[in-house]
């Protein structure tokens, strides 16, 4: 939970409050400090973009979840810990999910815009997969968050149109995509097996 003294999470707070009454592209950094009712000579020290809030929320969101999971390990294969850890996620984010639905669509509106936040969610995705006990880095880790990323993009679709109470259709999609990525996952790990198997002597 944030911190009500603490000047960045107010920072935080505010310019996610804007994000859900007008477009992310239109807020200024002297509009979320006025806003924060502080000055922006205090504001840009601490956050000199749009872009750094917005990673620094993302950063909270991550700590969200980890904190959520605690000191319990998850259990189950690879799938249903992806699945625990991203559905943390959601619960992290539905506070903030009008705010959430206005940024990404500008996001999707502005190559350049979207193109600076993929750093830190691809952090993002790294930390959920660490998360789950799955190795995020080398070219292996890097596969994953690649298709980690995309799969949860997918996912996210749906949550901003779910209004279930338990998040029905969110799960069902979630477990689809997973599901989906298991079984190509084996199907080219059994396709690797055998190209590898010597072949017998005639």
């Amino acid at each position: 939970m944030a911190k009500k003294d603490d000047p960045a999470d107010r920072i935080i707070d505010t310019a996610l409050k804007l994000a859900t009454e007008k477009r992310w592209r239109d807020i200024s950094l002297a509009e979320i400090a006025a806003a924060a009712k502080m000055p922006i000579s205090k504001v840009y020290p601490l956050f000199s973009s749009k872009r750094a809030i917005l990673g620094a929320f993302m950063r909270r969101i991550d700590a969200a979840v980890l904190a959520a999971q605690g000191k319990e390990a998850l259990e189950g294969s690879a799938r249903d810990r992806l699945f625990d850890v991203l559905m943390r996620r959601f619960d992290a984010l539905a506070p903030h999910k009008e705010a959430v639905r206005h940024i990404l669509y500008d996001l999707g509106r502005d190559p350049l815009m979207g193109a600076c936040a993929i750093p830190q969610f691809r952090r993002s995705m790294a930390c959920m997969l660490e998360a789950a006990d799955l190795a995020a880095d080398g070219l292996r880790g890097a596969v994953r968050v690649k298709v980690l990323g995309a799969l949860y993009l997918a996912t996210v679709r749906v949550w901003l149109r779910d209004d279930t109470e338990d998040l029905s259709h969110t799960m069902a999609a979630l477990d689809r995509h997973l599901r989906r990525v298991e079984w190509l996952a084996q199907r080219f790990s059994q396709s690797r097996e055998g190209r590898a198997r010597p072949t017998a002597p005639a």
